[in-house]
């Protein structure tokens, strides 16, 4: 009866609401506000609270998504989800219910009364009821005796909240772990999870699918050597415990009741703080993991360590050199370090010869063995054992380790003190403190030199005897004019992006990886950065910026400046909040969002867009590259053709060119180009006519296989088009009959645009009168040119080479492109 509050609820009913929930404490027959009993429902619009009001049970949808999913959420003004019952079968409209079934289950049913989500309990209960605690835990109970059927805390979501557990138990193969988001607007299972490893010195550790991507490191159950000077989890009571072998779990309670706390696995994969501030009306948030590049798994590989402030951040342990030099100068440092000079325990000598090393400050490394009350003892415990390479030790116990040394992070504060097995040789001695004071010496001498000479230079600068006022130009093609283009200092940019912060990260690709930022001025940027002194992509770097520069249309991606300064190569542009057509089009939770209506304007904006390159502008450009990830999609999901890194100018009177450089992406590249490297504009119809088949049938031609011939979409079109059955095409999540003439027209246009000589291809131009009808007759297509991969990936360059893949008389096969 009184159990919701109902959000258009009349005065008249709140007073009765009110009226009913008092007197519970007087009559023995109102039903109390934070419990669901059987012949009792929560509707759509309804919603249970905690007996303090302090967490709700209801409907909600996440950002941008029109989906319904029933969770617990904090009561506050700003939604706060912290568990999802139907993360994978989300609500299409608003007439979902959450009630107890007949066999006792707590479920959630849609208007048609079919099952969406269920506890599941294993045994069938007569009579049981659902109740909120103040806690945030849902918990199902058997009338008859109180006895706990099922909890939400014992299934969790992506939050950990005060008192609810993170457990493994390798012995019951009990689990409760932390499961991302797939998206801020997608609750559904995402690709990173959070557990606890079950140690004898328990690790919280993150998981990216089925790599590790972060572990808090060993600790004391309250201080983790991998979080410096943090308390473990805000100080709040934090136990991280192994009460069992095989078994451990984390909890934390709350020693300040007025502070609100909790955690989140964000679809990032970064483990974020958030506390609630009465003043500023939401959350705090705080990066609690994945602060810099240094807290991921391995990033310096065995050996090696860490240093977020050095340049470069890896260097390998003393006593210790790079496994592969040429792959450390590249900034590969996966493979790791090994040891100059073997161990001379190794050699059948003397172990005591052997010394070791403290390093100061670090996270401590994986794989460790544990050691209870061998604190005095721990250094003689690892040295008498030649397999012993490094110890450590905390109030706990001492910690020795015999594998390789890997994950470990250094520290300008806190951490822990590590000490490693080195050779007497490389622990230092008299004849080698000689030889570091002369080396020392020397090298100072060489400083004061080069500075001597910079401050010449500098001076001659001013003398007018060198010219340096735009040093960047050297980089830069010499008809680049920087009055048309801002240029950006890195200062600003490492600003922008909280120094390229990995929560920051939008994507990556052949050129480097992009980053969402904001200026000073409140504006969002999307800056893309080159790889730090590499060589690749420095020719599309420059290509780019002379050619997006000079092109102004409300279909293109706007370039705002550019960076060249240090080493870094960096382009910013404007920010597309949508991010890219593909996370849309090839989402099955998305695709809906893009009806027939809006893929039309989205069709229409890239023809635009490209009429604009091969015609209108006053440079003829010809994009190479043109397909679903290059189209960015803007707050109203307008379409802006993005990344010029291979676009090519033509001169007035150019209609084709040839290149011995063959660039693009598998599917999408026109059969002379990719076989013969011929491109025209005709090149970039060829591809506008996939992404068009595309756009039609919701398919990706690089990973579509009709199920009985393994065909790719432009074949499957074809064979459509000749069986007259073209509108099959059509993608069914927005099939509308009464579009079935205009789909059978657009993809009409698509089959002329991938037809297999350029010259049978209609220009843009006419591609663009025929879909908005002003060409009422179509032309018949021709057979297109059916495109098969071989064995090169999808991220490869392509090559010229047509001999390891087989032509016949329908098909042409080319190697993939990038």
């Amino acid at each position: 009866m009184g159990f919701c509050h109902k959000e258009n609820s009349s005065s008249m009913l709140q007073l009765f609401l009110l009226t009913c929930s008092c007197s519970c404490f007087l009559v023995g027959f109102c039903t109390a506000i934070d419990t669901i009993s059987v012949n009792q429902s929560i509707q759509d619009h309804e919603t249970l609270f905690s007996n303090k009001q302090k967490f709700k049970l209801g409907f909600f949808s996440p950002v941008d998504s029109s989906y319904r999913y029933v969770g617990v959420m904090y009561n506050l003004p700003v939604m706060t989800v912290i568990w999802v019952a139907n993360r994978d079968t989300p609500l299409n409209d608003s007439n979902g219910k959450i009630e107890i079934s007949g066999d006792g289950n707590l479920v959630v049913l849609d208007g048609k009364r079919e099952l969406i989500w269920s506890s599941n309990i294993s045994i069938s209960v007569v009579s049981s009821s659902a109740q909120l605690l103040d806690t945030g835990n849902l918990v199902l109970r058997d009338n008859s005796n109180g006895r706990t059927l099922w909890e939400s805390f014992e299934h969790a979501s992506d939050s950990l909240v005060a008192n609810m557990k993170l457990e493994t138990n390798l012995n019951t193969n009990k689990r409760n772990i932390l499961t991302s988001w797939r998206s801020p607007s997608d609750p559904a299972p995402g690709r990173f999870t959070c557990t606890i490893e079950p140690l004898e010195v328990p690790n919280s550790l993150v998981w990216n699918g089925s790599y590790l991507y972060w572990r808090s490191g060993p600790g004391d159950g309250h201080i983790s050597s991998g979080l410096p000077y943090k308390k473990y989890m805000y100080k709040n009571g934090v136990e991280i415990v192994s009460d069992s072998p095989g078994n451990a779990y984390l909890t934390f309670t709350l020693l300040n009741s007025s502070i609100e706390i909790y955690y989140v696995l964000n679809s990032s994969g970064v483990l974020q703080e958030k506390v609630w501030s009465d003043e500023k009306g939401d959350w705090n948030v705080t990066r609690f993991s994945l602060e810099t590049e240094c807290d991921v798994y391995g990033k310096c590989g065995p050996f090696g360590s860490c240093n977020a402030k050095g340049k470069p951040i890896c260097t390998c342990f003393p006593g210790f050199e790079p496994r592969n030099k040429e792959e450390w100068v590249a900034e590969n440092w996966t493979s790791g370090c090994v040891r100059k000079t073997p161990l001379l325990c190794e050699t059948n000598n003397s172990a005591k010869e052997d010394g070791f090393l403290k390093l100061k400050k670090v996270k401590l490394p994986h794989h460790l063995k544990w050691f209870r009350n061998l604190i005095d003892e721990c250094r003689s415990q690892c040295l008498n054992n030649c397999s012993c390479i490094a110890y450590a030790y905390n109030s706990n116990g001492c910690m020795l380790w015999s594998e390789s040394l890997i994950d470990v992070k250094l520290f300008s504060s806190g951490g822990a003190d590590l000490y490693i097995r080195l050779a007497n040789s490389e622990l230092g001695n008299k004849k080698y403190q000689k030889t570091i004071i002369i080396s020392t010496t020397v090298l100072s001498f060489l400083i004061i030199l080069l500075c001597v000479y910079f401050m010449w230079r500098f001076s001659l600068k001013y003398k007018g005897k060198m010219d340096t006022r735009y040093p960047t130009e050297k980089i830069l093609k010499d008809d680049v004019k920087f009055e048309e283009l801002p240029l950006f200092k890195f200062e600003i940019l490492s600003n922008a992006t909280d120094n390229f912060n990995l929560i920051n990260k939008l994507g990556q690709g052949g050129f480097g990886s992009v980053y969402k930022g904001k200026l000073l001025n409140g504006q969002e940027i999307a800056a893309k950065r080159l790889a730090t002194s590499s060589n690749q992509g420095v020719e599309e770097f420059m290509n780019e910026v002379e050619v997006i520069s000079k092109l102004q249309h409300r279909n293109l991606v706007r370039l705002l400046g550019c960076c060249v300064e240090r080493d870094e190569k960096m382009l910013v542009y404007e920010y597309m909040p949508n991010g890219s057509l593909d996370a849309y089009l090839f989402d099955l939770h998305k695709k809906e969002i893009l009806d027939w209506h809006q893929r039309v304007i989205i069709i229409e904006g890239i023809c635009r867009g490209l009429l604009y390159l091969h015609r209108d502008s006053r440079l003829r450009i010809i994009h190479r590259d043109l397909k679903a990830s290059n189209i960015l999609l803007d707050e109203e999901l307008n379409p802006k053709i993005s990344d010029f890194g291979t676009a090519r100018i033509f001169g007035g009177k150019e209609d084709q060119a040839n290149t011995i450089r063959v660039v693009g992406t598998y599917g999408y590249m026109a059969p002379e180009y990719a076989l013969q490297g011929r491109f025209s504009e005709k090149s970039d119809v060829y591809s506008f006519g996939v992404l068009l088949l595309e756009i039609v049938s919701g398919k990706k031609n690089t990973k579509f296989y009709d199920d009985e011939q393994g065909q790719s979409l432009i074949a499957y079109a074809w064979k459509l088009w000749n069986e007259e059955n073209i509108v099959k095409l059509m993608d069914q999540v927005i099939y509308d009959p009464k579009m079935k003439a205009e789909v059978m027209r657009y993809a009409h246009v698509g089959l002329l645009c991938v037809q297999e000589m350029a010259k049978s291809r209609p220009n843009i131009s006419t591609v663009l009168s025929m879909l908005s009808s002003e060409i009422v007759e179509l032309p018949l297509p021709t057979q297109p040119a059916f495109l098969v991969s071989c064995s090169a990936s999808e991220t490869e360059p392509a090559k010229i080479s047509a001999s390891k893949c087989s032509i016949n008389g329908i098909t042409l096969s080319i190697v993939v492109g990038r």
